[in-house]
């Protein structure tokens, strides 16, 4: 299994805008590849694609419109 996570370095600035998980780009429990795009995270006026580490079937753990903190989890990938 692997994380997927917002990454800290998309915060570019000190001041920590608020993020917030605009939308999942494939639906859970589906097949994804590495390096594929799998969530679109708003981070101020920036719009982010957050992309799968590795292969399997994703398990979403974090709804549309949460709010996302640098480094939080918001789901899973599961060989």
């Amino acid at each position: 299994m692997a994380d997927i996570h917002v990454a800290e370095g998309l915060w570019a600035t000190g001041m920590l805008p608020e993020g917030v998980l605009e939308r999942w780009l494939v639906p859970d429990g589906a097949s994804v590849r590495a390096g594929e795009a799998v969530a679109a995270v708003r981070i101020g006026e920036a719009l982010h694609d957050i992309a799968s580490p590795t292969e399997g079937r994703l398990t979403i753990l974090a709804p549309v419109n949460e709010v996302v903190d640098p480094g939080c989890i918001i789901a899973e990938v599961h060989a």
